[in-house]
């Protein structure tokens, strides 16, 4: 089993950046793909970006892509999300994710939340 806290939400403005982290228990961090998702009221959660366990293969959702990066220490088993140039409509809970596969995350951190005011 892996366990995951995510840290870094908090309130910032438009055009501003945040970076959030996850922290991973569990000696296969390094065997683990990860990802990021986000979940805004009244909204069903949906997928923002993965990584790939060498951090070889990224992939981001379209509303994010060019803004966002994610990245991975697997000396530090822990996952990040580099927000850039957020918007109001970026604003939700962000929750990391691990598994098997970037298209098979099974396990679920608390989540933080992000509020970008406009």
């Amino acid at each position: 089993q892996v366990q995951l806290v995510e840290s870094g939400g908090g309130l910032v403005q438009a055009g501003g950046s945040l970076r959030l982290s996850c922290a991973a228990s569990g000696r296969t961090f390094s065997s683990y793909a990860m990802g990021w998702f986000r979940q805004a009221p009244g909204k069903e959660r949906e997928f923002v970006a993965a990584i790939s366990w060498s951090g070889g293969s990224t992939y981001y959702a379209d509303s994010v892509k060019g803004r966002f990066t994610i990245s991975r220490d697997n000396a530090k088993n822990t996952v990040y999300l580099q927000m850039n140039s957020l918007k109001p409509e970026d604003t939700a809970v962000y929750y990391c994710a691990a598994g098997d596969s970037t298209v098979n995350l099974w396990a679920w951190g608390q989540g933080t939340q992000v509020t970008v005011s406009s």
